[in-house]
């Protein structure tokens, strides 16, 4: 995979440069609803195989990303507790 296929992979499914894996599954469940076959649009088996294919390759990225559970990576995915850490606990 490369940077360009991730990339229209995200605009395919219209998602931004951050998402969880829960609303990558959800905006792929919705266009493969929204473009069936039983909808009537004219192009809907050429689309689904584009998001289809378009969630493959995320997914696949997603699945093979290396987590970091180091503790300032921790605070930056969780703003709030880091507020907390950083005010609350001080008093």
């Amino acid at each position: 995979m490369t940077y360009r296929e991730l990339t229209a992979s995200l605009r395919t499914l219209g998602l931004g440069e951050r998402c969880t894996l829960k609303e990558l599954k959800f905006r792929h469940r919705e266009l493969v609803k929204w473009h069936h076959p039983d909808s009537g649009k004219t192009d809907s088996n050429e689309a689904i195989q584009k998001i289809n294919a378009a969630y493959r390759i995320l997914n696949e990225y997603v699945t093979e990303y290396r987590f970091s559970f180091a503790e300032d990576e921790f605070y930056e995915q969780n703003p709030d507790e880091r507020l907390r850490q950083q005010f609350m606990d001080s008093m």
